[in-house]
């Protein structure tokens, strides 16, 4: 009787020494990756979960979650910002476009960036492109001699002798941004503005409606850079 009592528990007693040699294999690799990969590691390796399909079942579903939510945010990182976020106003007036060079391109890119690096929204960024496409159409403007609108330079037209900086500071395409935008911070509402009066209190031009017409162009080009600046 006894014999055939050890015969029936000798397979459970083998089985459940299996588990406990692959539960200390498991420990023992958990220790030197937790030293080597940190906590998140080794309690990913801990041994509590082998051998226990409740365990890993519960695992599985909590890793395919975290996937669904990863691709989720993903989702919403790489979607185009939305109209109303851009223009909440709508735009002013007839509206004007030009082509884009790639230097032009490639500035717009550098006023968004130096806008999301100043901590602004992309009705910011908006209002900082339109604003250059008046004065420069995105070009990095040096001193044009005789054409030139007093000491006026840059992506902004920004002039040293009205303390914006130096040449060489308003002519760097983040600086003369976050300069821009550091004088935007300080008008009232300026989010619920429509752009051109937006612009104006910051750049007090003698032109004051001229900005209007950039800003469903400008509101295009932030859309398509702001994920990618």
């Amino acid at each position: 009787m006894n014999t055939m009592l050890f015969s029936r528990w000798l397979p459970a007693i083998e089985k459940t020494s299996i588990v406990r040699k692959g539960a200390l294999g498991v420990a023992g690799l958990a220790f030197v990756g937790g030293a080597v990969a940190g906590p998140a590691v080794a309690a990913q390796a801990a041994p509590e979960h082998v051998g226990s399909p409740v365990s890993q079942s519960v695992l599985a579903d909590k890793d395919h979650k975290n996937d669904k939510d990863h691709k989720g945010d993903k989702g919403k990182k790489d979607r185009e910002p939305s109209r109303d976020r851009l223009v909440p106003r709508g735009v002013q007036g007839e509206q004007s476009r030009i082509d884009l060079s790639a230097e032009q391109a490639a500035n717009v890119r550098a006023i968004v960036k130096a806008t999301k690096k100043a901590g602004m929204d992309e009705r910011a960024a908006v209002i900082a492109v339109g604003t250059s496409l008046q004065e420069s159409k995105l070009e990095n403007l040096g001193h044009l001699g005789d054409r030139n609108d007093h000491d006026s330079q840059g992506l902004f037209q920004q002039r040293p002798s009205s303390g914006w900086g130096s040449v060489e500071q308003i002519t760097d395409p983040e600086y003369a941004t976050t300069a821009f935008l550091k004088g935007l911070k300080q008008v009232d509402g300026w989010r619920d503005l429509p752009l051109t009066v937006a612009a104006q209190k910051v750049q007090v031009s003698a032109f004051p409606q001229a900005y209007a017409q950039w800003e469903d162009q400008a509101a295009d080009l932030v859309a398509e850079a702001w994920n990618n600046s």
